[in-house]
């Protein structure tokens, strides 16, 4: 292997634990969670982390990973040495914001705002997003008693 690799799989395998560790210290996201969220395994993620890879990561999973974390993906194709940019996949439009979810994501963005109390918040939307929904029954007896 030539020495220009070892430097392109050193300064991805950087990349990719900066993108990791900033995950797990802005957002509490775990190792599943960075990867249920870009759909790069942990596998895969974990062999970019050591460099363990014997060809270039497919571009399309590079782009994942870095859109899942909310990172452009030039950094990412210039540590591997890769001469394109790319531009973001087009989204579709977000729905109209709650207004009380807009307050949470000041808060989460608000520099006065401890960072305990900011972990509460997260906590509390990611229990929110995926627990499992309530029976159908017990959501009729809701309605009524209110």
């Amino acid at each position: 292997m030539t020495e220009s690799a070892h430097a392109r799989k050193f300064a991805f395998a950087a990349f990719v634990r900066r993108a990791l560790d900033d995950a797990r210290a802005m957002r509490a996201w775990s190792g599943t969670e960075v990867s249920r969220r870009t759909g790069v395994s942990r596998q895969t993620i974990n062999r970019w982390v050591r460099g363990d890879w014997a060809s270039d990561p497919e571009a399309e999973r590079v782009v994942a990973f870095c859109e899942g974390l909310g990172l452009h993906p030039t950094p990412a194709f210039a540590a591997l040495g890769w001469n394109r940019a790319t531009t973001a996949r087009s989204a579709p439009a977000p729905p109209p914001m709650d207004p009380d979810v807009e307050a949470l994501l000041r808060r989460l963005i608000d520099p006065n705002v401890s960072d305990v109390e900011k972990f509460h918040i997260r906590e509390t939307i990611r229990y929110l997003a995926y627990r499992p929904p309530l029976p159908i029954n017990v959501r009729k007896r809701g309605n009524r008693a209110g």
